[in-house]
């Protein structure tokens, strides 16, 4: 093989986003390093600075503490535990992977929603001795939210329960009941036992478990298929830029979320409804014949219409996305500071950014028992069914159908600060539901009827703006 063949192989492997998560100490960090280890993926002088810093804090005693891979901050290394997401890049013959270390810690459990934000696979450890705990549960519910399909349940640490096959059997079981019960539905789910300490069944299969003739993890992470976990159906293109370099040329730049489009292709703006048709497809080197999520490139339409950011072309022929006032979402918070329903925040969602208000919750998670509790604000880490009224419509889908229109951030607009993540469950096309509308007599009220026109030319404003309809009668 030339180098030439060896770089366009290259080219052409996929690339696996996994993330793990766990308990504190359910051996995490440990894990990654191991894997890069044992796949032959650290430097020489990075394995001589982890030699090093293991003999200085480690908490690994004579042995090599491979969390240190990971675990870079000071805080992080003095605690033994992990407190930012850490990122760690690597390739193998077969597939490139990101992988993202994510803290277990619930005061930190924000940063484990960062990670899992773009993961295709989740790693759920499990301390063998102490079995499916707390926040195993709690990071699994998120993982379902993200709307993550293959997760692997590992039972870390199986060196210290002495390599049982029954206790394996048993957390395996315990875990498989809770999902039962919580009505997940996690389409590929695989259970590997493993004792990231020693390497046992991470890149090489482990002498002392015979009993388990499964892949190891690695084998895993290198065969599960991902090609279905992208949607090719639904064409969507919110617009990030116009490009107007000189009068001949418009084009509207962006990142595809999701779906194929071919030069010729009827398409629509949203939120006008305005419809023209692709005349050409340009990325950083060429211009091809159709692209596809989740490339970046210019679009340029035969007709001249208005479109800028925030705003989407879409396939005219295809399912629609709902333009949308009103959306009720799943949503994790994430401020120390507890949610304000009087406060209006800003939502970003795509490339747009648009105020909005919480106008009810519906109700708040009990992650153990799965119990809806009534409450009328959420406080960090909280996760909670709600009702958001957007002052600008989004141009959505639920997060089901796609998790690029269908997930956003809530910003306080005060401190800027991220104070929720949120996966849209349904959207309402006009913002008008039952409890969002209201009737006056105007009559009754006394108002005179030369006014009646400026009272409804104001009532349209308050529904365009929030979402609430407004029915005068005389």
């Amino acid at each position: 093989m030339t180098v030439d063949d060896f770089l366009a192989q290259d080219e052409r492997k996929d690339m696996l986003r996994l993330l793990t998560a766990g308990s504190v100490d359910d051996g995490k960090s440990t894990l990654i390093g191991r894997l890069l280890f044992d796949s032959k993926r650290v430097y020489d002088d990075q394995l001589q600075a982890l030699e090093r810093d293991s003999r200085q804090v480690g908490n690994a005693g004579s042995e090599i503490d491979y969390a240190l891979l990971c675990d870079g901050l000071k805080a992080e290394r003095e605690q033994g535990i992990t407190i930012d997401v850490a990122y760690r890049y690597f390739a193998t013959s077969r597939r490139k992977f990101i992988i993202a270390d994510t803290p277990g810690h619930e005061q930190y459990t924000r940063n484990m929603i960062t990670g899992g934000s773009t993961a295709n696979l989740a790693i759920i450890l499990v301390d063998a001795r102490h079995g499916v705990v707390n926040q195993t549960r709690r990071h699994s519910y998120i993982v379902s939210l993200l709307g993550i399909k293959h997760i692997v349940l590992a039972v870390n640490k199986m060196d210290i329960v002495g390599y049982s096959e029954e206790v394996f059997d048993s957390v395996v079981n315990s875990y498989i009941e809770w999902l039962i019960n919580q009505e997940f539905e996690f389409p590929d789910l695989r259970c590997i036992p493993i004792s990231a300490l020693c390497g046992d069944n991470i890149v090489n299969r482990s002498q002392s478990m015979e009993w388990y003739t499964g892949d190891t993890l690695l084998q895993t992470l290198e065969s599960v298929p991902i090609d279905s976990d992208y949607s090719f159906d639904a064409f969507r293109f919110p617009v990030q830029y116009v490009i107007r370099p000189n009068l001949d040329f418009r084009g509207f730049a962006g990142k595809i979320a999701s779906g194929v489009v071919h030069i010729g292709d009827s398409v629509t703006a949203l939120p006008s409804g305005k419809k023209s048709r692709i005349k050409q497809i340009i990325t950083y080197d060429s211009s091809p014949e159709y692209a596809f999520a989740p490339q970046s490139v210019t679009l340029t339409l035969t007709d001249e219409i208005d479109l800028s950011r925030g705003q989407m072309l879409v396939l005219s022929d295809s399912k629609q996305p709902t333009v949308a006032h009103h959306i009720t979402a799943m949503v994790v918070w994430m401020d120390e500071v507890p949610l304000d329903r009087n406060k209006s925040f800003y939502i970003k969602h795509t490339t747009s950014t648009v105020r909005a208000q919480f106008k009810n919750i519906e109700y708040r998670v009990d992650i153990n028992t799965s119990d809806h509790i009534k409450v009328h604000t959420l406080s960090l880490n909280q996760i909670a069914r709600v009702d958001i009224v957007c002052f600008t419509p989004l141009i959505c889908d639920p997060y089901a159908d796609n998790r690029q229109t269908g997930s956003f951030i809530v910003i306080d607009p005060v401190t800027n600060f991220t104070s929720a993540v949120g996966m849209i469950v349904e959207a309402t096309a006009d913002g008008t539901k039952e409890q969002d509308m209201c009737t006056i007599s105007l009559s009754k009220c006394g108002i005179a009827v030369e006014h009646h026109k400026a009272i409804d030319r104001f009532c349209e404003e308050i529904k365009s703006k929030i979402g609430i309809t407004i029915n005068c009668t005389d």
